[in-house]
């Protein structure tokens, strides 16, 4: 190949006008094919099935595109941005998930500051919770709140700080735990509603709450005392459920039976005081025949009792037995 070198300056300026000439013809081609490349690539866009695109002219809210492809003006007339409405995101606190896998790993390293918390009755605990939520109204998120995450982590943190402040230790280790989540969900979403943030909270959920590591041996060694405590006022409480209806029973048959016995002596007496006053009417009536009554019924209830009868004839010498026919002729 052969090169035409110019012979003088003048010849390489003039060729030089003619090149910068033809490169002149073809700029305005060159721009518009750019400028169409700019235009198409930022007018068009796509917003996943999960997603929302909120569209802002000059920062102002124009519409809100659902999933699929749109359009929209380009060189930052119309600007987007892309809220995820249908995950549900958490926040963890006291703890980071350093893995989610088949065996969930977790890590409770330097989270101690969000965890560490004072009971109603002036105990600590160290308690560690997950806040899950969704994105409601994205347009609300995007206009109403700066940093909706970190909005939500100080709002919990002190929801949580509050609700365990108002219960004792033994309520939030035991009874009133599902109590506590609920009313941190309640309170918490109470708040970003006031703040009209667009966020909707799901769940609040305790993962643990125990007594912090430097005191957890003298924590439990109380818990031991106290279920001894209880045990044995419960093995005294079974001891009395068992004795004292006994015992109560026990009076209550005495005094029962001396209830009926006093009822028996009153009313024995009283049949014979009225068998005497009857007596006494008939032996006004017929004094003779009364007193032989009296007699004969005393000696039917006396002989009987007497054993071995003899009869003496007053001007007799010899005694003779009485015989005694009821015994078979036994004298």
């Amino acid at each position: 190949m052969q090169f035409d070198i110019p012979d003088s300056p003048d010849e390489l300026l003039r060729r030089s006008r003619e090149n910068i000439q033809n490169m002149n013809q073809f700029l305005p081609l060159v721009f518009l094919v750019i400028f169409g490349a700019i235009f198409l690539f930022s007018s068009f866009y796509s917003v996943g099935p999960d997603e929302v695109g909120v569209i802002r002219r000059f920062g102002q809210y124009i519409r809100t595109e659902s999933p699929g492809l749109h359009w929209r003006w380009p060189f930052n007339i119309e600007k987007l941005n892309i809220v995820k409405v249908q995950r549900v995101m958490k926040e963890e606190f006291g703890f980071r998930t350093t893995r989610a896998d088949v065996q969930t790993e977790y890590s409770n390293a330097n989270y101690q500051e969000e965890s560490l918390m004072l009971t109603g009755d002036f105990n600590v605990l160290d308690v560690t919770w997950v806040v899950q939520f969704k994105i409601q109204d994205p347009v609300k998120l995007l206009f109403n709140v700066r940093e909706p995450k970190a909005i939500i982590r100080d709002i919990s943190e002190a929801v949580m700080r509050q609700v365990i402040g108002d219960s004792s230790v033994t309520e939030a280790l035991t009874t009133r735990r599902i109590e506590i989540a609920l009313e941190v969900q309640k309170k918490l979403q109470d708040i970003l509603d006031l703040y009209d943030a667009g966020i909707q909270i799901q769940s609040v959920i305790l993962q643990d709450v125990n007594p912090p590591e430097t005191v957890k041996a003298s924590f439990n060694e109380v818990n031991e005392a106290k279920q001894e405590m209880e045990k044995a006022v419960n093995q005294a409480w079974e001891a009395y459920n068992k004795s004292v209806p006994r015992a109560r029973g026990v009076a209550e048959k005495t005094v029962q039976e001396a209830e009926g016995y006093a009822v028996k002596r009153v009313n024995q007496a009283k049949g014979d005081a009225m068998k005497f006053i009857a007596t006494w009417e008939a032996y006004k009536m017929a004094k003779d025949v009364t007193v032989k009554r009296i007699y004969l019924e005393t000696l039917q209830d006396v002989l009987p009792r007497a054993g071995k009868k003899f009869i003496f004839d007053p001007n007799g010498n010899n005694m003779l037995p009485l015989l005694n026919l009821n015994q078979g002729g036994q004298k």
